[in-house]
């Protein structure tokens, strides 16, 4: 009994060393990306009042972040600002349920004022030989039309929606024009849409500033293998380099313990023996 107790006091303090409680340690992650979609706008993040992305610069993609399933207050300040209080953008609630995958996203209205969209990305399995192609109006402008190949695919998208499309894995040239339109305001552009993959295309920027662009996202591991966790990674945007060191920290300090938490079990047992 003492060596229970000894090994699950070193445990409990990493989950307490977490803010877990233990069925929240026993649940799968949330996966969460944030897309910087405001242009010409350099910017800070912070997730509950502390500083998570610095200098955060327009087009960059971060993450995917795993965090506990949970509320996170997200409030986005001009670069450098000395706290959270003054936020551009929010505070937000952002409401991550476990298992799910989401890409927060800083963008414009279609009026063309900052604001914050959370996402949920699609990651349920799909045909063999097929991927998922996504398209996520953030621009300020008005509806647009996603077309392939020159045909309308996707029809009168509105700011902040999405539309999603199952297709055969290749790649397509892709470009989005004013609904009912064939002229690109951006485009085309060659968008590789993989097997058992969303890929995930957002149109930014602003119509009337001439600074429309795409961003792709792509999130893998969309399978039905025991264990496999949606991901993501970036596409024609940067990856940020900058994810949180305290998040880094908490995955490494967990670890850490677990591994004290075992090294003691072992150590304990092998004073049993020898007596």
């Amino acid at each position: 009994m003492k060596r229970i107790a000894i090994v699950g006091a070193v445990a409990g303090a990493a989950i307490g060393l977490l803010g877990l409680t233990p069925a929240q340690a026993a649940e799968s992650p949330a996966m969460l990306s944030v897309l910087h979609g405001v242009p010409d706008l350099t910017v800070d993040v912070y997730v509950n009042d502390e500083l998570t992305l610095d200098d955060f610069t327009p087009g960059s993609l971060a993450g995917p972040l795993e965090l506990p399933a949970g509320t996170y207050s997200v409030a986005i300040t001009a670069a450098d600002a000395a706290d959270a209080s003054a936020p551009a953008i929010g505070p937000i609630d952002l409401n991550l349920a476990a298992g799910m995958n989401y890409t927060a996203v800083a963008h414009l209205t279609a009026a063309g004022e900052p604001t914050a969209t959370l996402f949920t990305n699609d990651t349920a399995p799909t045909a063999a030989g097929q991927g998922r192609l996504t398209v996520r109006h953030v621009a300020a402008a008005p509806a647009v039309d996603v077309l392939a190949g020159g045909t309308a695919v996707i029809s009168n998208l509105a700011n902040p929606n999405e539309s999603k499309l199952d297709l055969p894995a290749g790649t397509i040239s892709a470009s989005v024009a004013a609904t009912g339109t064939t002229d690109p305001v951006i485009g085309p552009a060659d968008v590789a849409v993989a097997e058992g993959a969303n890929t995930i295309v957002y149109a930014w920027g602003s119509l009337e500033d001439d600074n429309l662009a795409l961003a792709i996202q792509t999130v893998t591991g969309m399978s039905t293998a025991p264990g496999d966790v949606p991901a993501g990674s970036a596409g024609l945007v940067a990856t940020n380099a900058n994810e949180p060191a305290t998040v880094v920290w908490i995955a490494g300090g967990a670890a850490l313990l677990l591994f004290i938490a075992a090294a003691t079990l072992v150590v304990l047992r092998r004073g049993a023996g020898a007596r």
